[in-house]
């Protein structure tokens, strides 16, 4: 083992707050909810002994009010949650888009409708994740297969949301917040961490909202010498509200150009044994466990099968599902959801003549390597 590093047996819920940590999270808000409790408690223990600040919040449309000032007054910050809340936290969410505040959001995803089966696992908030905000928005979305992963993920969701100055969703389920694994803890410095960019001119001339050539805005602190207005209306380059029909097409083509400008470095995948593969699974989260073992299964008995794991579900995976799914002659799609949300989108892709098979479940138990060779065999 390397000097610094640590191996832990944690939570996939208990990486989480690692990772944040490592990142250089030091604000937490949140209001307990199965099955993401358990980052509230280790934040609660352990944020006040790096110097942070943990906030007891009355509900999760303060709580996200809560991390988005914190964020705009130089703080790294995150919350967590599950389907209800994460319902609640909406509109406060699309207020962190249009101000392009730099913060992330993990959604420990549950079976719902509503309170749902509060303690069983689902992957029915793929849509929500994407369009839960009204108006014209883009966000990005990382989800986890691993406790390894949900380390990992956490700190490339702060480096995104620093870097490109966006809310970030960590989208979860419960097998994955829950299992426990071993995992090797990089030494400081291991991992790169990002830092938001800042305004270096004069304090009196700063304009928030005034994107450099990478398509991102310097942001200054609340506190600081720049004084500068955030608000949720419509706003020009200083923040101030601006109804100019010019202005609004700028200001929202820019929310979705400073994502798509980066779409290489933030559409993050894996591939298993995807170079000769007939049959392509394409999973997230912890249906990528058993469609790996499905795909094993599969090789074992001469059919050649492999793994493309989404690790980033929006913005989509356009390209590389293209080009390994035509490829492919059945392309299968597992999630915990009735409807096929991510096999919807394969779809779109790929076209409709192409062979994709769906493997659901939405009656709050996991999918299984066995549900899903039999929508094959």
């Amino acid at each position: 083992m390397e000097l610094g590093r640590k191996v832990k047996l944690m939570q996939g819920n208990q990486a989480i707050v690692e990772g944040a940590f490592y990142a250089g999270a030091r604000f937490y808000a949140g209001y307990p909810i199965t099955p993401s409790s358990e980052i509230a408690e280790e934040s609660a223990k352990r944020m006040p002994l790096l110097g942070g600040i943990y906030m007891q919040m009355e509900d999760e449309i303060a709580s996200m009010a809560a991390i988005i000032g914190a964020s705009l007054a130089g703080a790294k910050s995150f919350t967590a949650t599950s389907g209800p809340g994460f319902s609640l936290m909406q509109e406060n969410l699309g207020l962190a888009v249009m101000g392009e505040v730099p913060c992330v959001v993990i959604n420990v995803q549950r079976s719902g409708p509503s309170t749902g089966l509060a303690t069983k696992p689902a992957q029915s908030d793929v849509m929500q994740i994407r369009w839960g905000r009204h108006g014209d928005q883009s966000v990005i979305a990382l989800c986890p297969a691993s406790v390894s992963e949900c380390f990992t993920l956490t700190v490339t969701a702060f480096n995104f949301a620093e870097k490109f100055r966006v809310p970030v969703i960590l989208a979860s389920d419960e097998v994955v917040g829950h299992m426990r694994e071993n995992i090797t803890i990089p030494s400081p410095g291991e991992l790169a961490v990002a830092e938001r960019k800042k305004p270096t001119g004069e304090p009196a001339a700063y304009k928030p909202f005034i994107a450099d050539e990478d398509g991102v805005a310097p942001l200054a602190s609340y506190g600081s010498d720049y004084v500068f207005h955030v608000s949720s209306s419509m706003h020009g380059p200083d923040g101030y509200s601006n109804n100019n029909p010019a202005n609004a097409a700028w200001r929202v083509a820019q929310l979705h150009k400073k994502i798509e400008m980066h779409r290489e470095e933030i559409i993050i995948t894996k591939t298993f044994d995807t170079e000769d593969a007939d049959i392509l699974f394409i999973a997230f989260g912890a249906t990528t466990r058993a469609s790996r073992a499905a795909a094993l299964e599969l090789r074992k008995q001469g059919i050649r099968a492999g793994v493309l794991q989404l690790m980033t579900i929006w913005p989509f995976a356009d390209k590389k599902i293209a080009s390994l799914g035509e490829r492919a002659k059945t392309v299968v799609v597992p999630e915990m959801n009735y409807s096929g949300q991510v096999a919807g989108e394969v779809q779109r892709i790929l076209g409709a003549g192409a062979d994709i098979r769906k493997v659901n479940s939405y009656n709050g138990e996991i999918i299984t390597p066995q549900d899903i060779l039999k929508a094959i065999l």
